[in-house]
């Protein structure tokens, strides 16, 4: 059985988005988290502020300061939820702009030495046939999973909340993906506030899907709130975990805006809560 202990843990840089990238590092420093879950977006890292060039440069000066900190990348994770990037935009334009961004993203991961880059489904138009998205989403995600067989990366795909998505938001929708794309490349995430929305749990996850499948867990408290300051069986979860010999990285998303004044303390206060209730 795989021990889910204190180095198996990483941080969504994204929660700390209105600071700098070496303050994220340093207050990782102190938290004692060894694994980064790199948000590539502003004011930390925007690929398309770089030629290949400069992106290169940027992302060794990135790797070189979390070396220093002894910290390394679990997965990157490209901005790409929102404008300009879509899956399933009815414009072939956008479709392939988006596509050719996960290109780049692939590039940029294995600079940043991991072999996963991390996506979700977005929102199809809610004035669209949910099956013409959900088509148009296989589609993309083929053209980027031949990528990804190219250069050698894994895709960690979540599910959404309803309020986020009409396309992944369950267990049923992301099998369906893998089996439109086909693709030994294609991997999960379990969002598990999502996973508790969409009223599942854990068990049923790795039961239809294993550790063949399953690389990478979103950890958070409701509504991605402090471990400890929701409803959330927390403890049950890790246990799951261990119980299925679960082997990768538990991923702390505490990210909500309510902490972005400060991040630090959010993360600081889920790490106590790790230390007391479970390590």
């Amino acid at each position: 059985m795989s021990k889910i202990t204190k180095d198996r843990f990483a941080v969504m840089s994204v929660q700390y988005c209105q600071y700098s990238f070496e303050y994220y590092v340093e207050s990782m420093a102190k938290c004692g988290i060894k694994w980064v879950d790199f948000w590539g977006g502003l004011p930390h890292y925007y690929r398309l502020d770089y030629d290949q060039a400069g992106a290169g440069r940027k992302l060794e000066e990135i790797r070189g300061l979390l070396d220093k900190n002894n910290q390394k990348v679990a997965v990157y994770t490209p901005e790409t939820l929102n404008y300009p990037y879509s899956f399933t935009d009815p414009a072939k334009e956008t479709r392939k702009r988006t596509v050719d961004f996960f290109e780049l993203a692939m590039q940029d991961a294995k600079v940043l030495g991991t072999d996963k880059v991390f996506l979700n489904s977005g929102c199809g138009l809610r004035d669209v046939p949910r099956d013409v998205s959900f088509e148009r989403l296989i589609d993309s995600y083929k053209r980027i999973a031949d990528l990804a067989e190219k250069y050698e990366v894994d895709l960690v795909l979540e599910q959404l909340q309803p309020y986020e998505s009409n396309l992944v938001l369950a267990m049923p929708d992301l099998q369906r993906v893998l089996d439109g794309v086909n693709s030994g490349r294609m991997k999960v995430c379990v969002d598990l506030v999502a996973m508790e929305v969409a009223g599942e749990n854990l068990s049923q996850w790795f039961d239809a899907l294993g550790n063949e499948k399953i690389k990478l867990i979103h950890f958070s408290d409701t509504y991605h709130y402090i471990l400890g300051d929701g409803e959330l069986p927390l403890k049950s979860y890790l246990k799951t975990l261990e119980d299925y010999d679960y082997q990768g990285i538990v991923d702390l998303e505490i990210n909500d805006s309510i902490y972005w004044l400060d991040p630090h303390s959010s993360i600081e206060k889920s790490v106590a809560w790790l230390e007391k209730e479970w390590l």
